[in-house]
């Protein structure tokens, strides 16, 4: 080995990058409490979003081993429009659009590039879109790569949108609308004004795009959503994720056949990409089956909020919702890690989120409910939580 060959040269670009853009953000980060980094699983469930706890259940495990026992492949080995693209993923998408009450449904391997890759491909030159102040960064991205006008309006405010849509059509806007919501917010846990914003959307010839992440799996019939009355209308295109309540990964879009084709044909995401795993497409497939086939798990999940939104409410300026998303604001990023530790020091496994994941000042730790979790557990981590947060007000 030379002396070009060893370690040290390698060193000497380490100490030069420790010195460069890259480095300096990171230490900017630091500076501001924002610096993240990949924390193990450690305690009792109160950070994910398996809030069925189908994840680890027997039920997916068998299935899995059912599915490769018949041949249903790991990987895919291409592209959907090239040999990518298997009975499993089609058989998928005949069955999600029939449990969803859609016209047809596109499967992606993950909920955020599905999200971004709506916003991306469909709204075109010369359309508008109008977006919850709080919608996902997925939205966000694909709102970015969007020829199409974008306009944010304050959270759940059905009016501005109204305002919005009237503003542009009196500078000549002559295009498409896209209303942008999600049907619960991930960082709030509360729920849109559905149906003021779909009297909007009629109202005003508008396409209503809703982000059901949070709420697939859980709410509505056979947990198919908030907006599970509204699937199947020419104006409504829906995204479901599987890799939350559903246990698994990936994402459906479902909606009218038309927009879904216009997506194989123009959204990069799905064109480019290595089809998701066949067994993947397989395992949700039964997902789906056990969200219609067994509502217990939704009912036992729905007496737990109930429970622990009776403890919550007991702790000052705690504002309780009705989904499985608890935030405790505690406003800077530095009480937010100081709470997050002192609750993790105690079995409970909970994250800290801070900006510009949330507003400036509403750092909070994000408290989710699952049925990883029992109602014990909810009452010694509510214990747990206002002995914590009476000390950081000391």
């Amino acid at each position: 080995m030379t002396d070009h060959d060893t370690g040290d040269n390698g060193n000497k670009g380490l100490h030069k990058d420790a010195d460069g853009p890259h480095a300096r953000a990171l230490m900017a980060l630091e500076r501001r409490n924002r610096l993240r980094s990949l924390q193990p699983r450690l305690g009792i469930d109160f950070a994910s979003n398996d809030y069925l706890a189908l994840a680890s259940s027997p039920e997916l495990a068998s299935a899995a081993q059912h599915a490769l026992s018949r041949g249903v492949a790991v990987g895919s080995g291409g592209s959907r429009l090239l040999r990518g693209n298997t009975r499993e993923h089609e058989a998928l998408e005949t069955e999600a659009a029939a449990h969803f009450g859609s016209e047809a449904a596109l499967f992606f391997g993950g909920g955020f590039v599905a999200n971004s890759a709506l916003f991306a491909a469909l709204p075109q030159r010369g359309d508008l879109i109008i977006y919850d102040a709080l919608i996902h960064a997925s939205a966000h991205d694909g709102i970015s790569a969007s020829r199409a006008e974008a306009v944010e309006v304050p959270h759940n405010n059905a009016q501005a949108i109204e305002d919005a849509i009237q503003s542009w059509r009196r500078s000549d806007g002559l295009g498409q609308v896209w209303i942008a919501i999600e049907t619960i917010y991930s960082m709030d846990g509360d729920k849109a004004p559905l149906d003021d914003l779909v009297g909007l959307a009629d109202h005003h010839d508008a396409m209503l795009m809703l982000d059901e992440a949070h709420a697939t799996g859980i709410l509505g019939p056979d947990g198919r959503g908030l907006g599970a009355h509204l699937e199947g209308r020419d104006n409504i295109i829906s995204l479901h994720t599987c890799g939350k309540a559903l246990g698994v990964m990936g994402a459906l879009v479902t909606g009218p056949k038309m927009l879904l084709d216009f997506m194989i044909n123009r959204s990069r995401p799905f064109i480019y990409a290595t089809a998701p795993s066949p067994l993947v497409a397989a395992l949700v497939r039964v997902s789906l089956m056990l969200s219609k086939a067994d509502p217990g798990r939704r009912k036992k999940l729905h007496a737990l909020i109930a429970h622990a939104g009776e403890k919550l409410k007991l702790l000052e300026g705690v504002t309780v919702t009705s989904s499985p998303i608890q935030p405790i604001i505690v406003g800077t990023d530095v009480r937010a890690l100081q709470l997050a530790e002192a609750m993790q020091a105690q079995g409970f496994d909970i994250r800290a989120v801070r900006p510009p994941t949330v507003p400036e000042g509403t750092a909070r730790l994000r408290i989710t409910l699952t049925l990883n979790a029992t109602s014990d557990d909810v009452d010694r981590l509510v214990v747990a939580l206002q002995t914590s947060l009476a000390d950081l007000a000391a």
